[in-house]
């Protein structure tokens, strides 16, 4: 029983995201997300078709290299592999003549990343295993990737906290310097002021 309840929460923490969203005529939108290295990203698309009207994607990572594109798309799929942690974008991009008065398109997006691209209903009928051991091995996976998650954050909160303290140490040894820099000067102004008044015997 506790292992059907535990499958059950696993299957509700997916890598699926679907979006809807209405994109006005010669404009674009882009959406973002985080991808770890070396995982599987698939979507696919279903865009409004409006006669004269023309839809363009692309996917991109962080550094504007190309990870995917189609030009004139109506509704169709698209896959890459990420080979490091990065952030990529797919963007849809509506291109209307300029003598045409342009509409306004319904633009619809799943994707899937690392587990949720596996085919397992295929992998039962190539393995000939049982439903039980199908769910378990989906389970498996989904225990792996939530501890890649975890481990990935992990790492990043440690990066965060050394530049913190790098930063703190930078700030101290920057107040302490500032401070040296006004005392010094403080002293070389009372020094200062001290011999000129008395050039101008105005203090013995």
């Amino acid at each position: 029983m506790k292992i059907v309840v535990f499958i059950s929460i696993c299957t509700l923490i997916t890598c699926t995201n679907c979006v809807m969203f209405h994109l006005s005529p010669n404009t674009q939108k882009c959406l973002q997300e985080d991808m770890q290295a070396n995982q599987l990203i698939m979507g696919e698309y279903e865009v409004s078709d409006v006669p004269g009207q023309v839809m363009d994607y692309i996917a991109r990572d962080s550094k504007g290299h190309i990870l995917s594109q189609k030009e004139h798309i109506t509704k169709g799929k698209f896959s890459f592999m990420s080979e490091i942690y990065d952030t990529y974008e797919i963007c849809f991009i509506s291109k209307v003549p300029t003598h045409q008065r342009g509409v306004v398109q319904e633009v619809s997006l799943t994707t899937k990343k690392g587990v949720e691209t596996k085919n397992y209903e295929g992998i039962a009928e190539a393995s000939k295993i049982k439903p039980l051991e199908v769910d378990l091995k989906r389970l498996e996976d989904l225990s792996d990737s939530i501890v890649r998650d975890f481990a990935l954050m992990r790492k990043r909160e440690e990066e965060m906290r050394d530049t913190n303290e790098k930063t703190n140490s930078r700030v101290l040894f920057f107040s302490i310097f500032s401070m040296c820099c006004l005392l010094g000067l403080a002293t070389w102004q009372v020094l200062y002021l001290r011999r000129y008044f008395k050039a101008k015997k105005l203090i013995e």
